[in-house]
């Protein structure tokens, strides 16, 4: 994983190249599972990558996230590799999951990536968990849950905040709030202006930012990560934000007009970025148009070698069960596995 220091000229410029690569990786996807070259549903991060690079940006290497249906942003901000992600898309061995999980469930515990998932609120029970390990064992980790808007819903979202509440672990709840739960509008799910406010329950600080910002996103997850570290227990961070696209890749969109799509995209988190860069002459025209063709470049190789690489036999399906071999259960179900992958 490279590093990034948004204090730094050369991390700035990696924060840059990274929502860069995410833009591309998601604007490929769509395309993908549009024409049908990809199996099940993606649910596309556009217009959501500074809230995912700049949180990450300020987390250690071996810091733990957890994700959402959303989580491929989330996945190339924490450092997992593009290649081994398409090829999960597709379905492939060589993917982070070995193809089993596919979009919305990719995963690498050694990246401290606990894994997307289609569970609505799912994500903070896991990191709480995560948090709860480092507090036990003693360590400096931080352990930071995304989420989104309609997750705070959610009640074992809650649970998962009261405890990391209580009992002080090194926890960050972040809610992106892209300002839809599915179709429906935030302010016809909650009773509250700021989701922020829902820290107050908790005894623990909330704080509402603008997540199509990524320094803003870097230095509140920054301060969130000092207290957490410091035994000072978790923050509740809103991240205001919006996702370009629909809910999932061919949602006709009912329920938002076209004048606020494109208000919002006047505020593209990547251009905005871009621009600020080049004002600060850290950046020119030319470089940043070929920061974008270079994440073009190398989402169009992960595609690529997706394609190329070989399919998992229906053998397979009977491995990273369990974190134990358990021979007389796995033997067992490989003997009602037929060659061409149907049952007895």
């Amino acid at each position: 994983m490279v590093t990034i220091d948004l204090e730094t000229e050369a991390g700035r410029r990696e924060a840059l190249r990274r929502m860069c690569s995410i833009r591309a990786f998601d604007s490929t996807a769509g395309e993908l599972f549009a024409d049908g070259e990809i199996p099940g549903f993606v649910h596309l991060y556009i217009g959501e990558e500074a809230v995912g690079v700049g949180a990450c940006a300020a987390l250690d290497e071996d810091d733990y996230i957890s994700s959402t249906h959303r989580g491929h942003g989330h996945c190339i901000a924490k450092g997992l590799d593009p290649e081994g992600m398409m090829a999960e898309l597709y379905g492939k061995r060589e993917g982070y999951c070995n193809g089993k999980g596919g979009s919305m469930h990719i995963a690498d515990v050694d990246s401290g990536m606990l894994g997307a998932n289609g569970i609505v609120g799912a994500g903070p029970p896991l990191a709480t968990g995560a948090a709860l390990t480092a507090q036990v064992r003693g360590e400096q980790r931080v352990s930071l849950s995304f989420c989104g808007d309609g997750a705070v819903a959610q009640g074992q979202v809650h649970e998962a905040i009261n405890l990391a509440a209580t009992w002080d672990l090194p926890a960050i709840f972040l809610v992106e709030n892209n300002q839809f739960g599915e179709g429906t509008p935030v302010e016809k799910q909650h009773n509250i202006e700021n989701l922020s406010a829902t820290a107050e329950a908790y005894g623990i600080p909330g704080i509402t930012i603008d997540g199509m910002d990524v320094t803003a996103v870097y230095e509140a997850v920054s301060e969130a990560r000092e207290r957490a570290r410091a035994g000072d227990g978790p923050t509740f961070i809103e991240a205001d934000t919006y996702r370009f696209r629909g809910h999932f890749e061919g949602d006709p969109e009912p329920y938002r007009d076209e004048e606020d799509v494109s208000a919002w995209q006047a505020r593209d988190p990547i251009e905005t970025f871009a621009e600020r860069l080049i004002e600060r002459g850290e950046l020119t025209e030319e470089e940043f148009e070929a920061i974008e063709e270079e994440a073009e470049r190398e989402i169009e190789a992960a595609v690529e070698n997706a394609r190329e690489a070989p399919e998992p036999t229906p053998e397979e399906a009977y491995e990273d069960m369990f974190s134990q071999p358990v021979p007389e259960i796995t033997d067992f179900a490989r003997g009602d596995v037929r060659a061409d992958g149907g049952d007895r």
